[in-house]
């Protein structure tokens, strides 16, 4: 089975399972998970793809073992991520911005932390990017650590073990051995969508939140302080 490279041939699931094996899916679940250099890998592409590998007998282990392995690696990559936040702390909002490392992406991470509290530990799997910095800023806030690993684990077995489930039943689907590129290219357009979707409610919250400033030109090019000048002669 060949699938499309959606970038360089490195990121392309195919070709990460037939080079590095389970081994490899498994780093690289634990490297997206919590690690700042995993942020930009295939997580959810890549667990379809083995999903339906297992269905083909093209990786030989059960399903049943492949599901448990990826959602520990999961699971462990959640808790390195944690505990590199809350070692490093405030730290890393000072970062200054690499080509591995932007400080927007832990900006993003921390809001979407703070929009949805623990909950989000859950959310942020379907979130690529996002799924890798959010156990850091977890970390980074001191979340305690009963609901973290709670919702840590909820999180690692829905995504790790769900996607590789829905790959493995798609995978007996003929149209799918037939349309494999197009599948992997949906996967990753629909992982998006919800980033695409949080950045235009945010434009368009900050446009209409964005008030005149108070002394600046009004709608008519008054400032605001002379309306109230006006009413005021105008009583006398």
């Amino acid at each position: 089975m060949n699938t499309l490279a959606l970038g360089p041939q490195w990121l392309d699931p195919d070709y990460l399972i037939a080079t590095f094996g389970l081994i490899g899916v498994l780093v690289i679940v634990f490297a997206e998970s919590g690690l700042l250099i995993g942020f930009f890998l295939p997580g959810d592409a890549l667990l379809f793809t083995t999903g339906l590998l297992v269905t083909t007998n093209k990786i030989t282990q059960p399903l049943w073992a492949v599901c448990v392995l990826i959602v520990l690696a999961a699971v462990l990559g959640d808790q390195a991520g944690y505990l590199f936040g809350r070692k490093v702390g405030p730290s890393l909002f000072k970062r200054p911005d690499s080509k591995l490392f932007k400080q927007e992406n832990v900006v993003k991470g921390h809001e979407f932390f703070e929009k949805y509290g623990p909950k989000s530990l859950i959310l942020a799997r379907f979130v690529p990017i996002v799924r890798t910095f959010t156990p850091i800023i977890a970390g980074v806030s001191r979340m305690n650590y009963r609901p973290f690993i709670t919702f840590n684990l909820i999180g690692g077995a829905l995504w790790g073990a769900g996607v590789t489930l829905m790959g493995s039943l798609l995978g007996n689907i003929t149209f799918v051995h037939k349309n494999i590129e197009m599948i992997l290219i949906a996967i990753v357009l629909i992982s998006v969508v919800p980033i695409v979707i949080e950045f235009l409610r945010a434009r368009g919250k900050a446009k209409k939140e964005a008030p005149a400033v108070p002394g600046g030109p009004g709608p008519h090019g008054a400032t605001a302080a002379e309306p109230a000048r006006r009413g005021r002669h105008a009583k006398r």
